[in-house]
């Protein structure tokens, strides 16, 4: 399996009341949203028996999970962490399912709820929160608009052999820019971390996986984008962590490669505005209820008995005998014959 291979699950920051055992039990990638799942406090369908996570307090919960992706390496030398783990089966995931819980529980608050692809302009946002989010740079267009500003990270960043213009090495560094405008914006409106809904974040990075199908994994490149890399994500984690109270989870994920592409159905980064508008019309789905499979059994079957029995009704009205199986008609016969 490619998890031997060191494809791992690192946990950077998290509570004391979400406890990880240090130990090298692998968890399976497409566990991952279940584990997330349960570092919030919600329920899974199938029960985890991995003993890396232990059950905490029931009310007390984090209030964010910040879920990281690396594509292209199979670790990062990251300084500091909780606890990590290696990662079998390596398969593609999203938190698609936690994203519809946090939205299902907390539609009437401001959960944050965001899954973003920059190198593949991939946004998915959920809540009335996210309009926070809509100023973001997503698109490569606005992002390399974004490297150019003051205050972008070009010029607080050590480059090394890292180009401006290249087009790889500029991808890279366009994830670098979204992980740094998250934390600012969370900075500006801090009041989204400290209410009582839990925030969901998701990222998948694969500026990496560009620069080492490009210059290959040896390449001077390369090892100073893994550098870079790892020590910002050491910051964002210690961030987002210092940001929400130290009340969060924040967990990377490391992977050379999946075992296969990912296919999903994600909006279109052009209907971001819609999507975090809960009042639009436009480019909607309807809002889905976890009961529906019970109540549609129950209108179903109902209705299936109503009609066999109009069936039936029908079927002996049709075929009765009103001098016989009628009293009405008996009692008028006997009525008549009196007479």
């Amino acid at each position: 399996m490619k998890g031997v291979h060191g494809d791992s699950f690192t946990v950077l920051q998290a509570p004391e009341f979400v406890s990880f055992q240090k130990g090298d039990w692998p968890v399976s990638g497409e566990k991952i949203p279940d584990l997330v799942a349960l570092t919030m406090g919600f329920s899974v369908q199938e029960d985890l028996s991995w003993p890396g996570l232990q059950a905490g307090p029931l009310f007390q919960r984090p209030r964010a999970n910040v879920l990281v992706v690396v594509r292209g390496v199979d670790s990062l030398a990251l300084p500091q962490s909780v606890a990590s783990y290696p990662l079998e089966n390596p398969v593609p995931f999203t938190l698609d399912s936690v994203a519809e819980t946090v939205h299902s529980l907390f539609a009437e608050d401001t959960p944050v709820v965001l899954q973003l692809a920059p190198s593949e302009e991939r946004l998915y946002m959920l809540g009335k929160a996210n309009a926070v989010f809509e100023d973001l740079p997503v698109t490569l267009q606005q992002i390399r608009a974004r490297l150019s500003q003051d205050g972008s990270v070009l010029s607080s960043l050590p480059l090394n052999s890292l180009s401006r213009n290249a087009e790889a090495d500029l991808l890279f560094l366009s994830e670098v820019q979204v992980l740094h405008d998250i934390t600012a914006l969370l900075q500006r409106h801090r009041h989204l971390a400290k209410d009582h809904s839990p925030d969901l974040y998701s990222l998948e990075l694969s500026g990496l996986e560009e620069l080492s199908r490009l210059y290959g994994p040896d390449s001077p490149q390369y090892r100073d984008a893994t550098a870079l890399l790892a020590s910002v994500l050491q910051k964002f984690g210690q961030d987002v962590y210092g940001l929400y109270g130290n009340s969060s989870v924040v967990e990377v994920v490391t992977v050379k490669a999946f075992e296969a592409p990912l296919t999903r159905k994600s909006r279109s980064i052009l209907e971001s505005r819609q999507i975090s508008n809960p009042g639009s019309p436009y480019n909607l789905a309807y809002k889905y209820n976890f009961e529906y499979a019970v109540v549609f059994n129950i209108v179903l079957w109902l209705m299936i008995v109503l009609a066999l029995a109009v069936i039936a009704i029908a079927y002996n009205l049709w075929n009765m005998d009103p001098g016989y199986d009628s009293i009405i008609y008996r009692m008028t016969n006997q009525k008549i014959r009196m007479d």
